[in-house]
């Protein structure tokens, strides 16, 4: 072990406590392992831990489902599949879909660039840019899902054109990714009116309005963001593609 003294911003010693005790004093009281980190981006990344097994537990549930049924599962590439000028497309819209969430990615990283650069209009248009993006991706989920209901007719109970688990996993893993996005709209949307009207800066009382300058709000708003886009690429991988 190191013999450097652990000091306090005050260059104060701070007491040391060995074995497990220490660490539980160190988490809880928050003088070691959070120091000089957000609450809010703590918090927002043990959120995201236990999502992460959320949809941990969905996929792989939705593997186990397919590797055991004795029904054949429907071709996901005829199923999703879009007629355009005549011709037959395998994904397509699918495709479109996820090319909107990964650049929505860029858009996200970009605001949080420039929003601790303080540059409030850059960073507004970036953030709205971000949930059109979002609501466009929504807009074409609810496309799919009205085709695969209305014209299909796939539901959560049953499917006609195959395993009648392929509805059941389809609507809760794409319902539950959806939903999310819906929720991360919004809150661009409410961040994006905090930053252009400068509460962030002036620590007007509302909503995500936290210290005086405090950019890090559009930080975390965009690792919900980013998560909520990776997490499409291992059911756009899992789901479409095998």
């Amino acid at each position: 072990m190191s013999n450097e003294a652990v000091v306090d911003e005050a260059g104060r010693p701070i007491a040391m406590v060995e074995g497990l005790p220490g660490v539980v004093s160190d988490w809880s009281s928050d003088q070691r392992a959070f120091k000089r980190v957000p609450w809010g981006k703590a918090m927002m990344w043990i959120f995201l831990l236990s999502d992460t097994f959320i949809f941990s537990i969905f996929l792989t549930s939705y593997m186990t489902v397919r590797m055991t049924t004795t029904v054949p599962w429907p071709n996901t590439s005829e199923v999703f599949a879009l007629t355009v000028f005549g011709e037959h497309i395998p994904l397509i819209l699918i495709a479109i879909m996820t090319f909107i969430l990964i650049s929505s990615s860029g858009t996200m990283a970009m605001a949080v660039k420039f929003g601790y650069e303080k540059k409030r209009k850059i960073t507004t248009y970036l953030i709205l840019a971000t949930a059109l993006f979002g609501a466009s991706f929504v807009g074409m989920q609810v496309f799919e899902w009205s085709k695969l209901i209305f014209e299909e007719g796939v539901r959560p109970w049953g499917n006609p054109m195959g395993s009648a688990q392929f509805g059941a996993a389809f609507f809760m893993i794409t319902g539950f990714h959806g939903f999310h996005v819906s929720v991360g709209v919004v809150l661009l949307l409410i961040v994006a009116r905090k930053v252009w009207t400068g509460d962030l800066e002036n620590m007007r009382p509302g909503f995500f309005t936290g210290r005086k300058g405090g950019y890090e709000i559009v930080e975390i708003v965009g690792l919900y963001w980013h998560f909520v886009d990776l997490v499409w690429v291992f059911i756009f991988a899992f789901f479409y593609l095998w």
